[in-house]
């Protein structure tokens, strides 16, 4: 009983002669050491874990956990790439809503694309915004669904550009007739209007919110949403090009016989039309790397794959809404021209010069 009490007793005392010699700063030599092989072992190994966390306390400096990144980068590379599509387009929305002379069919589709665009961007922006300050279920509904409504409408743009120019073959003698204009207006109301109904599709209920295992790539798409929107796009990209290799086939019968009987103005006609069709084939292999990735990857992906497969595939489709003003507007002379106009008050020799053509896209 007594060496049970006087164990701790000893220890104490040994505890504090060393903390004595430590603080006074002496060297304790061999004939101050303290044989400590009589105490019990667990006093020993309470001793040796108590001095090496002390010391690891005081000789270590404390190492804050990192911080987690409360700004994804992807997300800030997609709001980026929608400020730069916004200034883009709305360039070109401005000067053709401006320009009383770009009213043909062609100027007006090209509008429409623009504006496409330009919504486009500013759902990305708007959904980097809400997502890291006003998160709910209704911003996010309304967000998705203004960036499908306006990538739906862009697509379906540059449908209506590549029936215009085929039609604009097809139909050379009529093209600049009324009717071509009626069914321009016809065509971009059914355009806008599917694409309206595309993108409420989220908001008037049919979204994943309620069943996460139903989720497409995008949340809060649903997997079935997705795939018909992927498909959807592979059979106007298919019909784009069969209607890209009809415009080849018919420039390339035609064009003697058209120079023949029309001379100067059939062989306007003619080198106009094809600059148009370069300028469609580039659109065309731009429209498929840009988007064709993305589309097949939402075909056979879901919500477990990795986000970053997703910003991967989805940031290049993003590229197209930031050329097609470069394809499509500024490289047109009448754009160009008003460009002129606005930034400098003057137009260059070699623009005033060239005559306008509706197939000078």
């Amino acid at each position: 009983m007594l060496r049970g009490v006087m164990y701790p007793v000893l220890w104490l005392n040994i505890k504090n002669n060393v903390f004595l010699l430590k603080k006074t700063g002496v060297k304790m030599n061999e004939d101050l050491k303290v044989n400590l092989s009589w105490l019990p072992q667990d006093h020993i190994e309470a001793s040796s874990t108590e001095n090496a966390s002390a010391a690891g306390s005081s000789l270590v400096p404390a190492v804050d956990p990192k911080p987690e990144l409360l700004v994804n980068p992807w997300d800030i590379v997609l709001c980026t790439s929608g400020t730069l599509i916004s200034c883009e387009n709305a360039v070109v929305v401005l000067i053709i809503f401006h320009n009383p002379s770009l009213r043909a069919p062609m100027f007006l589709l090209i509008g429409s694309l623009a504006l496409a665009d330009l919504l486009a961007g500013i759902g990305l922006i708007i959904n980097f915004v809400f997502a890291y300050l006003l998160q709910s279920e209704a911003t996010k509904l309304v967000t998705i669904g203004l960036i499908v409504a306006s990538f739906s409408a862009s697509v379906g743009s540059l449908l209506a550009i590549t029936v215009d120019r085929y039609l604009s073959l097809y139909y050379a003698l009529t093209y600049n007739s009324e009717r071509t204009v009626t069914f321009t207006y016809v065509m971009l109301i059914l355009l806008w209007g599917a694409s309206i109904c595309i993108g409420l599709l989220p908001v008037m209920g049919w979204n994943c919110l309620r069943d996460e295992s139903t989720c497409s790539v995008i949340r809060p798409l649903t997997k079935n949403n997705a795939a018909v929107l992927s498909v959807s796009f592979l059979l106007m990209f298919a019909l784009m090009l069969q209607l890209y290799i009809q415009i080849c086939k018919i420039v390339m019968r035609h064009a003697h016989q058209i120079a023949l009987q029309h001379h100067f103005l059939a062989t306007s006609h003619y080198v106009t039309t094809r600059k148009g069709v370069s300028t469609l084939a580039i659109i065309l292999g731009t429209f498929a790397a840009c988007w064709m990735p993305f589309t097949l990857y939402s075909l056979i992906a879901d919500y477990t794959y990795p986000s970053i497969y997703t910003y991967a595939t989805l940031l290049p489709a993003t590229y197209n809404s930031i050329i097609n003003p470069v394809i499509y507007a500024f490289r047109n002379q009448e754009i160009q021209k008003a460009l002129w106009l606005v930034c400098c008050g003057c137009i260059p020799s070699n623009l005033s010069q060239r005559a306008r053509s509706p197939s000078d896209v």
